[in-house]
């Protein structure tokens, strides 16, 4: 099985009748179980675990979770055994979790309070069995999360010099950081000066941004690169004014919002991540008069759980 993407994803324009100039680049488009951004990052982590004596993987996450399902896929096609631990309080059936089930994984659903605990006494039963885990933390957090999405990065740089564009501001959903640290510290690295906005999909200011702050210093200060402390958290623009109720809700607007785009422009968003971000987005510009800016959207998957919401559309 491949370890590593097999091509860029493409970014196309969008038809929009507030902004005129609005692209989406299209991780979803990852050909491997139905990409998005946690393919992008699994492929890191795997490249990893094929070069190294792991015989197991253990990782957290919801039922909602885009990223325990393409990691419980890519175990299933190696053989390799995943246990994913997630909290009780999230643990009802989607058509992520379904998939995570069709790939053989081991769920371990607990209260949120006893999560950390349960990851401890997990890897240690492994391996006290004589067994080699491979622990992946919830959301493909760490350097290789953030590697995955500076090299996003640089895939949009490439495209801007080929088509002769410049994106003002970038767009997407911010979860557990890394997908918004990897495109800070991807600017940060090509010296660019641009807007890169992060909607919160559930967490709250400070810590939400302060998670952001600290996977961007962490991969930074891993790879030797000299930086400002205060230009890197004016370059963290993470907002959390389009939560609705927490990780896993939406609302009318939202709801609205997917159904539009999904009439509209043929593409797929939800409630959990996508839809969030993208209501979050439009808000923003009309709020800060941004509609004459070109502006991109990372469209950072999740089509299983636009199913879950297609009921409800």
């Amino acid at each position: 099985m491949s370890t590593e993407s097999t091509s860029r994803t493409p970014i196309i324009k969008l038809h929009d009748e507030t902004i005129k100039n609005l692209y989406v680049k299209r991780e979803d488009f990852i050909p491997y179980s139905f990409g998005g951004n946690k393919a992008r990052k699994a492929y890191g982590f795997f490249k990893e675990i094929d070069s190294g004596d792991y015989d197991t993987v253990v990782t957290y996450g919801s039922s909602h979770s885009n990223h325990c399902r393409v990691v419980a896929n890519m175990a299933a096609g190696r053989g390799m055994p995943c246990l994913i631990i997630g909290p009780e309080e999230v643990s009802d059936n989607t058509y992520n979790s379904k998939m995570m089930e069709l790939f053989g994984a081991e769920i371990i659903n607990v209260p949120v309070s006893k999560v950390h605990d349960t990851i401890e006494k997990t890897l240690s039963d492994l391996r006290n069995m004589g067994k080699k885990p491979y622990f992946i933390q919830g959301g493909g957090h760490g350097d290789i999360g953030t590697q995955a999405y500076v090299d996003c990065y640089e895939e949009i740089k490439a495209f801007e010099e080929s088509d002769n564009k410049y994106f003002d501001y970038i767009f997407f959903a911010s979860g557990t950081g890394t997908t918004q640290a990897g495109l800070v510290c991807g600017q940060i690295l090509s010296g660019d000066d641009r807007e890169i906005v992060g909607i919160s999909i559930a967490r709250k200011n400070p810590r939400g941004r302060d998670v952001v702050l600290e996977s961007i210093t962490d991969y930074l200060d891993h790879k030797g690169v000299t930086y400002n402390r205060e230009d890197v958290e004016k370059r963290t623009i993470f907002l959390d004014d389009y939560t609705a109720d927490g990780y896993g809700s939406g609302n009318k607007c939202i709801m609205d919002t997917i159904s539009n785009q999904l009439v509209i422009n043929g593409m797929p968003l939800d409630s959990t991540y996508t839809g969030k971000a993208f209501y979050g987005m439009k808000e923003y510009v009309k709020s800060h008069n941004l509609s004459d800016k070109t502006i991109l959207f990372i469209h950072t998957g999740g089509t299983p759980l636009f199913f879950d919401d297609l009921e409800n559309l």
